[in-house]
């Protein structure tokens, strides 16, 4: 890293303001490990998988070798997943009918994401795994950021008849999230002004989504009537904060890094496969991302590890996303480089 980026780096820091309003909490236990989990959801899956409900139904949830049973409601969540022409599996939402006990896994959980394996072909396996690995590598780069927990779940019928097991992983809430940091999930609009945005945080979050080639987000506008922001949430000292607002990520499918076959770039952005990467982020920001790709090549080897650590995951596909985060850090692998690169910025 030159002076110059470390100079910007003191200067970031000197000048965002603290997220923490109140103290930060750990982690539930959900998300304070990472070990794979082993866990049975039993109910009513193939009427859930065929109606695409967003209803909640009766169902219960099993941690493997625990002796941990939950009585739950099961439902279909999402938008583009939940489409049956994208996804044979929805993603699911698991919701505790009665507040898990203290001292188990589950204690403190509410309503859980559980992001699923979208089809039955052994091959979408990877997405879910290469998905997994981009929220533990987000991890390595903020604690503003949302943790994970991979799972081998069992799904089977009511009665006892095995649908399937595949790989899974539960997404913490934004709650959670936000305590974690000594920070709230901040109440807006459709739209947030660019200048309600921690700049470093901004800077942190576009350079992330470029390295996952990632175009499906926006920190600063959601769909009509639905808040702020398209796979992105908001944190902040306070519920009504304004200029310390910190973006926060999610939904990487149809990111180049997880390559699933259902992506597509925005028509907008006029770039022919989610592989091909363009950088998107605000010109005015520029000084913020020189200091943010000088972080990144810091932490290359630890998200390098990260990927090629994902349980699970073949070493084809490993060798195949390693080789697409390397061209990344190639295309920062100098501040000239860097130079280049943000002369695209917007």
């Amino acid at each position: 890293m030159s002076w110059r980026s470390i100079a910007v780096g003191i200067a970031l820091a000197a000048s965002s303001p603290a997220l923490a309003a109140q103290q930060p909490v750990p982690a539930k236990p959900l998300f304070a490990d990472s070990d794979v989990l082993r866990i049975t959801l039993r109910g009513p899956v193939s009427a859930i998988v065929r109606s695409r409900s967003t209803q909640p139904r009766p169902a219960s949830l099993e941690l493997s070798g625990a002796g941990e049973t939950y009585p739950i409601r099961l439902s279909a969540r999402g938008i583009t997943r939940r489409q049956a022409d994208i996804c044979q599996f929805p993603p699911l939402r698991v919701e505790f009918t009665s507040s898990p006990p203290a001292g188990s896994l589950f204690a403190g959980q509410r309503r859980l994401k559980l992001v699923t394996h979208c089809r039955t072909a052994p091959a979408f396996q990877k997405h879910v795994l290469l998905e997994h690995a981009a929220y533990r590598m987000f991890n390595l780069l903020t604690p503003a950021s949302f943790r994970v927990r991979l799972a081998m779940i069992d799904y089977v019928e009511a009665e006892g008849r095995p649908i399937a097991s595949r790989y899974g992983f539960f997404i913490e809430d934004i709650d959670d999230v936000a305590r974690r940091n000594g920070a709230r999930e901040a109440k807006v609009g459709d739209t947030v002004p660019a200048s309600y945005l921690r700049l470093a945080e901004v800077a942190r979050y576009v350079l992330f989504q470029h390295m996952l080639g990632n175009h499906d987000w926006s920190m600063h506008a959601g769909p009509k009537g639905a808040g702020c922001c398209h796979n992105s949430k908001l944190i902040g000292p306070q519920q009504a904060a304004r200029a310390t607002l910190t973006p926060v990520p999610y939904d990487f499918d149809f990111s180049g890094f997880v390559d699933a076959p259902y992506a597509t770039p925005p028509d907008a952005l006029r770039i022919a496969t989610v592989r091909q990467r363009r950088y998107r982020g605000s010109c005015a920001h520029n000084r913020y991302a020189e200091a943010a790709a000088g972080e990144f090549r810091a932490a290359r080897a630890k998200l390098l590890a990260e990927l090629h650590g994902t349980p699970g995951l073949e070493d084809a596909a490993k060798r195949r996303a390693a080789d697409y985060l390397e061209r990344f850090f190639a295309d920062i692998a100098t501040d000239s480089d860097v130079a280049k690169l943000l002369k695209a910025c917007e």
